[in-house]
């Protein structure tokens, strides 16, 4: 097994920390005993995010995607390929018993990304982030909380408030995925602002552009509100799954004060103290 970057780290967590220190630092806030598998299931979430912009054709981000469902499935087995992320999370799907129809809709949702067809409308949008994000968080909310976990309030919790991490980071990439030629913001909404793809993939700012953010940002306020709402009540163990809430908050603030402009560099930017934020929603036992 590969050796982290940092002493003191595992693998998965130098991992995490260079390539997706928001769910780094949420992670930080689980106890010591399911930390190391909060990081080996969101390493696992990265790199499959990432197979898009790992291959260069189709047929070979498929044949990779289809790798990692076959080593999910191994590892579920017991039977995990030696590999640094794999070995830690067939241990965390053993421990925990993780559900692995969770693990399939990860996949399916970035089997999606391959099309680089955009969705037809917010609802096409919202089933592709309750795919590539709310499974991410029920699995994080079994790893922390076991039968809790998946209780029906924690997983309407989990859904909404993956939902709505999901929607804050796709605009947050806009410019990201225009420049990889791939969009996710609903036809309908380009169709009713008049706001042309091929404007976006080139990189131009077309003047509706802001109110197609405007709207996307709002249903992703709204799905963090509902999140709040359906997580009172739920176990204290569980809050580390649902503290990316907190830093989607401050991410749509940031967005709004930015006029909904995706291209602005404060909301390309990470806020600020947001570990203080964290440190102390998480004291708090909100997100």
């Amino acid at each position: 097994m590969a050796s982290s970057d940092r002493p003191g780290l595992s693998y998965c967590a130098a991992l995490l920390r260079r390539h997706d220190p928001d769910r780094y630092l949420t992670a930080l806030f689980a106890p010591a005993a399911t930390r190391e598998s909060l990081f080996a299931l969101y390493a696992f979430n990265l790199e499959i995010a990432r197979t898009r912009e790992a291959t260069r054709e189709p047929m070979m981000s498929r044949i990779r995607l289809q790798w990692w469902r076959d080593a999910v499935a191994e590892a579920a087995a017991g039977r995990p390929y030696r590999h640094e992320i794999l070995e830690p999370l067939a241990a965390a799907i053993g421990e925990r018993s993780l559900t692995s129809v969770w693990f399939e809709r990860l996949i399916e949702a970035r089997e999606q990304d391959i099309e680089s067809e955009a969705p037809a409308d917010m609802s096409a949008l919202l089933g592709y982030a309750e795919g590539s994000s709310a499974a991410l968080t029920w699995l994080a909310l079994e790893i922390l909380g076991g039968a809790a976990g998946r209780e029906p309030a924690a997983i309407d919790a989990g859904r909404k408030l993956g939902t709505a991490w999901a929607l804050t980071g796709l605009l947050r990439a806009v410019p990201y995925h225009a420049r990889q030629r791939q969009l996710h913001l609903p036809a309908d909404l380009l169709t009713r602002h008049a706001v042309r793809a091929e404007d976006l993939l080139e990189l131009r700012k077309p003047a509706g552009l802001q109110a197609v953010v405007r709207e996307i940002a709002d249903e992703a306020a709204g799905q963090l509100d509902a999140a709040r709402r359906a997580a009172r009540g739920l176990p204290w163990a569980l809050l580390p799954a649902l503290l990316p809430g907190t830093l989607a908050g401050l991410y749509l603030k940031r967005l709004e004060r930015a006029g909904f402009d995706p291209y602005a560099q404060a909301v390309q930017d990470a806020p600020p103290g947001r570990i203080w934020r964290l440190t102390l929603q998480n004291l708090l036992g909100r997100f």
